[in-house]
């Protein structure tokens, strides 16, 4: 599955934060202190407190990032856009682009 800049998220459930900081490139210090400050980022936390995240959160980890560094949003910026992204009706649901991306895909192999 791709996203933005081409970044390759593999088509599975679960990831380990040391999977996720591989995948989008951002250390997992980092990763933890979004989870405190950003509501809409919640991995599932499992015996010994070790987190799974989903691929919607890297969708969403890959949007705070964008932000944050492409844009010059401060956290509390990134914060405010993300929860007015999230109330906006216009927008797609993460799932929704995510099944969008695959279908594509699929349809652009029967095309060959």
């Amino acid at each position: 599955m791709e996203t933005n800049n081409s970044i390759e998220i593999p088509n599975k459930r679960y990831f380990t934060i040391g999977e996720v900081s591989k995948i989008t490139h951002i250390k997992t210090h980092i990763l933890r202190y979004w989870e405190k400050e950003f509501e809409v980022l919640e991995p599932i936390k499992r015996k010994g407190n070790r987190r799974y995240y989903t691929q919607n959160d890297i969708l969403t980890i890959l949007k705070i990032n964008d932000l944050i560094s492409s844009h010059g949003f401060t956290i509390e910026g990134a914060k405010q856009k993300l929860l007015s992204t999230s109330n906006s009706s216009n927008t797609e649901n993460p799932t929704l682009l995510l099944l969008k991306k695959d279908i594509q895909k699929i349809i652009d192999v029967l095309d060959k």
